[in-house]
């Protein structure tokens, strides 16, 4: 007597099928990547060993030289090494991927029956998760040497939600430019770009205070707008330059990820479909 067999597992179909093996590609993509991080966690160590460096720099060795009106600068300068890890996290994800492209493990993806969105997606997810264990070390490494945040719980996570929806932005920024270099050592050299991006803002030091044309430079910089952000939503001190750029720190905190990943996301996409097998 034959014994009944469950009948195999169906997917969707049409649109809906393709929508399905493009978030499970996507996945696999994700696992692969947290599996790599979970085996090198030295990897996390030494990117983490800037922003860590960068605390006691600033705010131990430099902090008692700096002015920010009556304000403590450790409460005003935490919020922006937040951000600004954030904001250099793209060299990680351009060198991520132009070792993957070196590797012939782009193309090997590219060989393969997957949907063509999911390298590229999967990176991104994988990144802001990433980010995210950035974040986590970052806030407990601040609430050690005494930072605190007096925004409230629901501010706290809403700022920590625009952090890494600036990571989020500039992660297309890295997928597209670690698509762009042609090797290693030249994603290195991004250093060179990232490091005016980061600095030329209000992360360290009040725009007002800079001389007139670098201070507009700085005050619209996409960065500025997230750290003043992140401030106020902390309750930390808030640079105030009386700008409307400044004003309107909040809504710029989310426009300017729109704007990035609008431009971004599409010419990374377009740029990893064009390469060459």
């Amino acid at each position: 007597m034959n014994t009944p067999t469950a009948p195999p597992p169906t997917t969707p179909a049409g649109p809906e099928r393709r929508l399905y093996w493009a978030l499970a590609d996507c996945w696999t993509i994700v696992r692969r990547d947290l599996l790599h991080l979970a085996r090198q966690p030295s990897i996390v160590a030494w990117q983490l060993g800037f922003p860590i460096v960068s605390v006691l720099l600033f705010v131990y060795v430099f902090g008692s030289a700096m002015e920010v009106g009556a304000a403590d600068y450790e409460a005003y300068a935490l919020p922006g090494m937040f951000t600004m890890t954030m904001a250099f996290g793209f060299m990680n994800t351009a060198m991520a991927v132009t070792v993957d492209k070196e590797r012939g493990i782009t193309d090997r993806f590219r060989s393969m029956p997957m949907a063509p969105s999911a390298v590229v997606t999967g990176r991104g997810v994988s990144d802001v998760l990433h980010a995210g264990l950035d974040l986590l070390i970052l806030a407990l490494i601040a609430l050690v040497v005494g930072w605190r945040s007096d925004g409230g719980a629901l501010a706290t996570l809403a700022a920590f939600g625009l952090l890494l929806l600036l990571r989020f932005a500039l992660i297309w920024v890295g997928v597209l430019l670690g698509l762009l270099v042609p090797n290693q050592e030249a994603a290195g050299n991004l250093f060179a770009l990232a490091f005016p991006f980061g600095m030329v803002s209000s992360v360290f030091t009040p725009p007002s205070l800079m001389p007139d044309w670098l201070g507009a430079v700085a005050m619209w910089n996409p960065v500025s707008s997230t750290a003043n952000a992140v401030r106020e939503l902390f309750g930390n001190p808030v640079p105030g330059g009386g700008s409307w750029i400044e004003e309107h720190a909040l809504l710029m905190a989310v426009v300017w990820p729109l704007v990035l990943t609008a431009v971004f996301l599409p010419l990374a996409v377009r740029r990893f479909q064009r390469l060459t097998r």
